[in-house]
């Protein structure tokens, strides 16, 4: 009889370490990150340790994780994957904005979803704004960014994306330096993520797209832009200013933008044609497929 229940007993017992072991992965801060989960990735969200705190405060290993990828380049190397940190911070105008373990700053985008989680940006988009992954097994360092918020969802190629309230996040490749926030407002698509997932900057209302002409949205409107030849803002520009559609000067010529506040460009002149409601400064307009497509802009 006591030999019996010895038995049960540590049957019980290794049972449950099992299954520790199981919901766990790999040891830290490992409780599960919520709802957050793309699908085809719960497993490999079961597998992810979440530690709190910095990765250097976590004793992370030199040129790993981060501190592995090369500024506005992918996370090519499986080093780079062991791991990624999620700080809520301030980087230029945005405060709070979530930045990575290098100082980076991570963006959302408009077009993906977040219930269901789903990235909807692929192949040149994906180089542009490069994606947060992490590898199965790997750990996310979380440091004012709350554990329950944190998922990651599988990509088409397999990859696991680190996910805020359900949203895939990026880095821009434009953005060279830590503190950099270039890619705030391309497109009237890519905003900083905030620690819960929400757009940085402005509020989301102003944020919305325009739906007619010379609409764009709450946000203050530009009533000058200056529009350059080559990507990052290069010479030869030309600026425009006042309101209402303006037609520029070298039709089809402009591959990066400065405005401060929001305006519509427009493929064909007077404001016809296709058109696209953006803020901000754009250094490349390839990454909203308008490069070299600018004819008219609507200000003010």
């Amino acid at each position: 009889m006591i030999r019996n229940r010895i038995a049960a007993i540590a049957a019980t017992t290794a049972a449950a370490a099992l299954l520790l072991t199981a919901c766990n992965g790999t040891g830290g801060d490992s409780s599960a990150a919520g709802s957050a989960v793309g699908s085809g990735a719960g497993s490999a969200l079961g597998n992810l340790s979440f530690n709190s705190g910095t990765a250097k405060q976590n004793n992370a290993a030199p040129g790993t994780g981060d501190w592995a990828t090369s500024p506005g380049k992918p996370a090519s190397k499986p080093v780079a994957k062991k791991w990624v940190q999620l700080s809520a911070a301030s980087a230029g105008d945005l405060n709070p904005v979530v930045v990575n373990g290098s100082g980076f700053t991570l963006y959302r985008f408009d077009k993906d979803t977040a219930d269901p989680s789903k990235s909807n940006c692929a192949g040149e988009c994906a180089t542009t704004w490069p994606p947060v992954l992490v590898a199965p097994g790997g750990k996310i360092f979380v440091d004012g960014v709350n554990k329950s918020d944190v998922g990651v969802v599988e990509r088409a190629d397999g990859n696991l994306q680190v996910t805020i309230d359900g949203w895939p996040v990026y880095r821009f490749s434009k953005d060279l330096k830590p503190g950099d926030t270039n890619g705030q407002g391309v497109g009237g698509t890519w905003f900083g993520v905030t620690p819960d997932g929400q757009k940085a900057g402005a509020p989301a209302e102003e944020q919305e797209q325009g739906q007619e002409q010379g609409d764009t949205g709450t946000a203050a409107p530009a009533t000058s832009v200056t529009l350059s030849d080559e990507p990052n803002f290069g010479d030869p520009s030309e600026g425009l200013a006042g309101s209402g559609c303006q037609n520029v000067g070298r039709d089809d010529s402009a591959s990066s933008l400065q405005a401060s506040g929001t305006l519509k460009i427009w493929s064909e002149k007077d404001c016809k044609g296709e058109s696209k409601v953006v803020q901000g400064n754009i250094a490349d307009l390839a990454a909203i497929d308008f490069d070299d497509t600018i004819s008219s802009v609507f200000l003010g």
